[in-house]
């Protein structure tokens, strides 16, 4: 059975249970979220041919060092970038570097500035430059899929109704649903309770309640859902080498429904972003 616990009443550090937060933490999860959306915004007209992943990482960092921000990455369990960078066949965790941006690149970028105690977790899609028509619709589906996973996010419901509404709307178009890394409870920690898988059956794991915050963060791949890790320990790609998709959102499930904390203020939810 899952324990839910007031965040208030509890040490900062993980505990197992799910924190069940106030109208504060929803404050500040929406001022964290409002930043993290806002830098994604920003680095729009910045992912094009030619430009390198390290300049697109100085540029995330300026940005959060400018909102009174700091990057939760930097520094976190020995990482030394401000965001990730994932580049085609690359899943999650693609580590900012030379790499140079080449037209037909699929781009995910993923920020998590910390801002007054509150992290403000989310990533995106990119397309660079002429995109071929399988990756564009990858990349559809993909955020086809976790805005569906989102539908299901309401009190009453379980994270495996959210797992389930993504599984099924991928699989459907014969993509792979990765496995290997989740979403999780987001909040004044980085990563907390509870997971939050993207392939599962309705009506099981945790019950969804007020107060909640977690990301919801789904991984499709062209291919297998198959995946592995590079040597050096962070960069997750395909083991057949398809291309890889992913969005993510920061939500708070409220009374009647969920509160996207991390959503575009311009409108840019999904490429092309104009």
């Amino acid at each position: 059975m899952t324990d839910y616990v007031l965040a208030a009443d509890t040490p900062l550090h993980r505990t197992g249970a799910i924190r069940l937060h106030g109208p504060e933490g929803f404050e500040g999860m929406r001022r964290a979220g409002r930043l993290a959306a806002d830098i994604l915004d920003a680095l729009a007209p910045h992912v094009v041919p030619g430009v390198t992943t390290a300049e697109l990482d100085d540029f995330v960092r300026t940005r959060m060092l400018d909102g009174a921000s700091v990057p939760a990455t930097l520094g976190y369990r020995g990482y030394t970038h401000s965001c990730c960078i994932s580049i085609n066949h690359v899943v999650c965790h693609g580590i900012p570097g030379d790499r140079v941006l080449k037209d037909g690149d699929i781009v995910n970028i993923d920020v998590t500035p910390l801002l007054d105690g509150w992290h403000g977790d989310t990533s995106r899609m990119y397309l660079v430059g002429d995109v071929s028509i399988k990756a564009r619709r990858l990349v559809d589906v993909t955020y086809e899929s976790l805005m569906l996973g989102i539908e299901q996010a309401r009190p009453g419901n379980h994270l495996g109704d959210v797992a389930h509404a993504i599984q099924t709307h991928a699989e459907k178009h014969r993509y792979g649903v990765v496995r290997d890394f989740c979403g999780h409870g987001v909040g004044q920690l980085f990563h907390d309770a509870p997971e939050v898988v993207h392939a599962g059956r309705p009506g099981t794991g945790p019950e969804l309640k007020p107060g909640m915050f977690f990301t919801i963060e789904p991984m499709i791949n062209i291919g297998r859902a198959d995946v592995k890790v590079l040597d050096d320990g962070w960069t997750a790609v395909t083991r057949d080498r398809s291309l890889s998709a992913q969005f993510e959102h920061s939500i708070g499930i409220t009374e009647d429904g969920c509160e996207i904390f991390t959503l575009s203020p311009m409108g840019r939810h999904a490429p092309p972003y104009v």
